[in-house]
């Protein structure tokens, strides 16, 4: 289904800084196989995803951002296999893992956490209305929600879906394969930048160590599959919680310093604005 290109760049303009880049530098799509029936997807324009063939259909994790992109993951899970997908799994509501929904078939039912859904209507970043509020876009909003857990079963087969609570945004979730031991947890940790915390969403970074700390010990995954990096594992998110902590704590002392905000910043790395500014208006 064809959407005037008008609205995808305006979004990808005013919305999302990064977006184009990443459009002139996006690589193919591929089908990273982690298991027999289990896949990340990755390439494209837009965050990394996943994929898992159940038994009678198909399940996909985030949905990319443009058409191009999202076609291009459905031609490539047609080399795969047969089976229709049927679920396509939001893991939070940022623009590179939900503008693509617009392009998959309507016969996808779309899933999410309940804050998430709410999120797709916030405004934007710089106050202008959501696109998500546009009728004709209203189809592919995720209509299922959770609160806390929710399995799907695929025939004999169970993804679970978890919610820890607050972190990157109010809406995050992880899409555990107990088979596999492996989860998807979307923006919860990034490995080749800073965090980020979206606090006009909602976001806090004291909640998301605690977020990734539940995430450690109620689940016994072994592989941790987001958005924009290599799959980690438990040790590598350990260390996550250990640096935001860091950070936290050298925020914290700045901060009983007398110290404003703009000197803070100075105090650590440049692209660490964005969070150290999160996390100094979090203590304040």
């Amino acid at each position: 289904m064809k959407k005037n290109t008008f609205f995808l760049t305006l979004f990808l303009v005013l919305f999302f800084p990064l977006s184009m880049a990443q459009q002139r530098e996006a690589k193919p799509v591929e089908l990273k196989q982690i298991s027999e029936r289990l896949y990340e997807i990755l390439g494209g324009s837009g965050a990394q995803g996943g994929m898992y063939i159940g038994d009678n259909e198909v399940l996909v994790i985030d949905a990319k951002m443009d058409e191009n992109s999202v076609d291009a993951v459905i031609a490539e899970i047609a080399k795969i296999t047969d089976k229709p997908i049927k679920y396509l799994v939001n893991t939070h509501s940022d623009g590179d893992h939900v503008w693509g929904n617009q392009f998959f078939p309507q016969t996808v039912t779309f899933v999410a956490h309940e804050n998430c859904r709410k999120e797709f209507f916030h405004k934007n970043r710089d106050g202008n209305e959501s696109e998500w509020n546009k009728p004709e876009l209203a189809a592919f909003v995720p209509s299922i929600t959770f609160r806390d857990r929710m399995n799907i079963y695929f025939g004999t087969k169970i993804i679970e879906l978890w919610y820890f609570g607050v972190g990157h945004t109010t809406g995050d979730i992880v899409v555990y394969f107990p088979e596999e031991k492996t989860a998807f947890i979307g923006d919860q940790i990034f490995l080749t930048r800073p965090q980020l915390i979206h606090s006009y969403k909602g976001g806090n970074s004291f909640e998301h160590v605690k977020t990734l700390t539940k995430i450690l010990e109620t689940l016994d995954a072994e592989k941790f599959c987001s958005g924009h990096s290599e799959i980690a594992d438990r040790e590598t998110i350990k260390k996550q919680i250990n640096q935001m902590k860091n950070r936290q704590e050298k925020i914290k002392s700045l901060i009983e310093k007398n110290m404003p905000l703009e000197d803070v910043k100075k105090v650590f790395e440049e692209n660490e604005s964005r969070l150290i500014e999160a996390i100094y208006n979090e203590i304040k």
